[in-house]
């Protein structure tokens, strides 16, 4: 049961021109099941992507940076997106290039496109052979229902192991013009920053400067997808699409520093964040969603140490699932998150608005029942005091359930 979400109404995901999706039921692993999407581009789409740290990276997301470098300013560009769940393609060698690259040649036979037009992704179970025959079969269908107005469904054809369809949407006023800007994600195990096992696809129809696109795909990615956790695990097909149609008919944007550059970043942040945080409310077996914030630090990058050092442990995790203010686990995580030279009689820890610990110790007027109270609850912020600077990073996890070993044990049957 998800914390807290529940899927957006299609009728408030508002279009956006110069996109189509199309959805269909290919059979790639489970009948009955939509798990085949096409995301047909407008000429003149401008298109920016992050894809996972994993060395161990599947067969699409090779065959996307290769499409998109050379892509890369092209007058042609990427012009269609080709998305499978139930199969991941990854850890498959060779032949999962080869039939990557297949996928790649059926679609873009049918729209009249070079294979290099096209952006592969997947999302499934790893070390299984991809089922191209049925991808290609699945085509006619997927095309057939391609429309401006199908982002919820693209929604749910994307879903894995995720028991809510994740899309949000909104509109922005940028030089007199109204801009829209739509985004749906997937991803609910296996989640951790650098990427995660998840997709997300992001679209505004804003006119960038393609050459702001891969910049414009990282920093958003660092201020959402970036910044959730589940297990831990990095996947080996995390992919994060941004794509700007070109179509709102106001100035290119040119600078992500311009007035009109920050108001869309803003925007589209708040979009990005929403998809990303519902990843977490949505994690496998999760019960509660919490937000950890450091402060304090002397560098980001120490806050944020801290920050998934206490979001990946099993016992803080397994504490919050319980609701036990089992609260030293928390001030261990930090001990070790690998600050060299950090001071712990400097640290203060907070639930919610209630102090825990004071410079490294206890809180004379702490109680358990206090913590108890906010650990009952399904949404907890659990705040880090380092005193060792003015820095500060967030991140969103969630808790560790028994369902969590169920779903992930049973995830192949």
């Amino acid at each position: 049961m998800a914390v807290n979400l529940i899927a957006t109404p299609a009728a408030n995901l508002y279009p956006v021109a110069g996109l189509r999706w199309g959805i269909t039921q290919a059979g790639i692993r489970k009948a009955d099941r939509k798990d085949l999407a096409v995301l047909l581009l407008d000429p003149g789409a401008s298109v920016g992507a992050v894809f996972t740290q994993n060395r161990f990276c599947a067969a699409p997301v090779q065959i996307c940076r290769e499409h998109l470098a050379q892509n890369n300013g092209a007058s042609h560009g990427i012009q269609a997106m080709l998305i499978n769940t139930g199969n991941a393609n990854a850890g498959t060698g060779a032949d999962g290039l080869a039939r990557a690259h297949a996928c790649c040649i059926a679609l873009a036979r049918a729209l009249n496109l070079s294979p290099e037009q096209v952006l592969p992704f997947s999302t499934g179970v790893i070390m299984e052979p991809l089922p191209n025959d049925r991808i290609a079969a699945g085509l006619d269908a997927a095309l057939a229902d391609a429309k401006l107005d199908n982002w919820a469904n693209a929604a749910e054809a994307i879903m894995t192991t995720d028991t809510v369809a994740k899309a949000f949407s909104r509109r922005i006023t940028l030089a007199g013009k109204t801009v829209t800007i739509t985004g749906i994600s997937k991803g609910a195990g296996m989640i951790r920053p650098n990427m995660a096992t998840m997709l997300g696809f992001l679209a505004t129809d804003a006119c960038i400067d393609q050459r702001l696109m891969a910049q414009l795909a990282k920093k958003l990615a660092e201020g959402s997808f970036n910044r959730v956790t589940i297990d831990g695990d990095t996947s080996t097909n995390d992919s994060f699409v941004v794509i700007a149609t070109n179509q709102a008919e106001h100035a290119s944007i040119t600078s992500l520093d311009s007035q009109d550059g920050q108001a869309l970043f803003a925007a589209m942040l708040d979009i990005a964040k929403q998809l990303a945080q519902a990843i977490v409310r949505d994690g496998e077996g999760a019960t509660k969603f919490i937000t950890v914030a450091v402060e304090g630090g002397k560098t980001e990058a120490e806050c944020r140490l801290v920050a998934y050092a206490i979001a990946h442990s099993p016992l803080v995790k397994t504490a919050f699932f319980a609701s036990d203010p089992n609260l030293g686990r928390i001030l261990a995580a930090v001990g070790y998150a690998g600050i060299d030279d950090l001071d712990q009689t400097k640290i203060d820890l907070y639930l919610d608005d209630v102090l825990v610990a004071k410079d490294g110790g206890r809180f004379i007027d702490y109680q358990e029942a206090d913590g108890q109270r906010v650990m009952a609850q399904s949404e907890i912020n659990v705040r880090v005091l380092l005193g060792r600077g003015q820095a500060s990073d967030t991140v969103w996890t969630c808790d560790l359930s028994y369902d969590y070993v169920k779903i992930n044990a049973d995830y192949r049957s």
